[in-house]
């Protein structure tokens, strides 16, 4: 039988408290260009679900956070829970630098 073993209170709140600000602070960015900005080479309903799909991110990282503080930094998020934001967020990240490259080039 394996010895499991919870992370220390300590460690989540030094690793995954900022983890978790880091997700809502890009998640936050790139809602705000979806929001904000044509983006010429995505189609509308493109954009509406990209823009959707942020949006759902952001209230369960807010609800990660929410359980995170109400338990004192007791609770942990599954690695798994996890790897969709991040790929969300590195997918809002590539948009974000192709959007870049054509409006400097339009300049």
């Amino acid at each position: 039988m394996t010895n499991f073993r919870l992370p220390e209170p300590e460690l989540l709140k030094t690793i995954l408290k900022p983890l978790l600000e880091d997700f809502q602070y890009w998640l936050g960015r790139s809602r705000n260009l979806l929001e904000t900005e044509t983006i010429s080479f995505l189609t509308p309903e493109e954009q509406s679900h990209l823009l959707e799909r942020v949006k759902q991110a952001q209230q369960e990282v807010s609800a990660a956070q929410m359980l995170f503080n109400a338990t004192d930094g007791q609770v942990g998020i599954e690695t798994a829970s996890m790897i969709p934001w991040h790929q969300l967020i590195a997918e809002c990240w590539q948009v974000s630098m192709r959007w870049r490259t054509e409006q400097s080039r339009s300049l």
